[in-house]
């Protein structure tokens, strides 16, 4: 499998409530030389996490411990600017199954589609409810089901039912990238040749 499969994700969340938050900013263009998706966790917001001499920035949340878990909480635009898919794979290789947001650049949600992080667009109310009960009680969790496209919040009966492309949807819950979906279906594709005339 090109990574883990998604079905159910129930975690605690990181919360980082700034909108139109860039590529640049999520993965400084000086850490892409790299061409496998290995290492970029360690620069992921790199110039907001640590000082010019790499000490730790204490006021930025990655260097809270209060808050952790497989969920990042981000504000309004996620993931804007360049198309560099090195965003999408700084956050899986930190530790990330799951951002969620009241809207995404396409491009951006797109790389983390094709990397097995899933991008959950809420309302901006459902949004603002997930902030506040995560800094209420940093240890609340969130319910991402992806078969019922659903999330829900902590112990509360509301939910949010999200939208994803249902390709994108079977790909993940199987944990495949493209060409994982392809060589499932050889014996398909080998049929379908045997009885297509040249």
């Amino acid at each position: 499998m090109a990574y883990d499969a998604f079905n159910i994700l129930k975690s605690t969340a990181v919360p980082l409530p700034i909108e139109n938050v860039d590529t640049d900013q999520i993965i400084p263009a000086r850490f892409l030389k790299a061409t496998e998706r290995k290492g970029f966790g360690n620069n992921l917001f790199r110039d907001w996490r640590f000082n010019q001499d790499n000490s730790p920035k204490e006021n930025f949340v990655l260097n809270n411990n209060l808050y952790t878990g497989k969920i990042l909480v981000g504000g309004y635009n996620f993931g804007s600017g360049s198309s560099r898919e090195h965003a999408a794979w700084a956050i899986y290789d930190y530790g990330f199954r799951c951002v969620i947001s009241s809207f995404f650049a396409d491009i951006f949600k797109n790389n983390c589609l094709n990397i097995g992080v899933l991008p959950v667009q809420v309302s901006v109310n459902f949004l603002n409810n997930i902030f506040e009960k995560i800094y209420d009680d940093p240890k609340t969790e969130i319910k991402v089901d992806l078969p019922k496209q659903q999330i829900s919040i902590g112990s509360l009966a509301n939910f949010e039912v999200f939208e994803i492309n249902s390709y994108k949807k079977e790909n993940m819950m199987n944990g495949y990238d493209d060409i994982d979906f392809l060589k499932n279906m050889k014996s398909e594709i080998q049929d379908f040749a045997s009885k297509t005339p040249f």
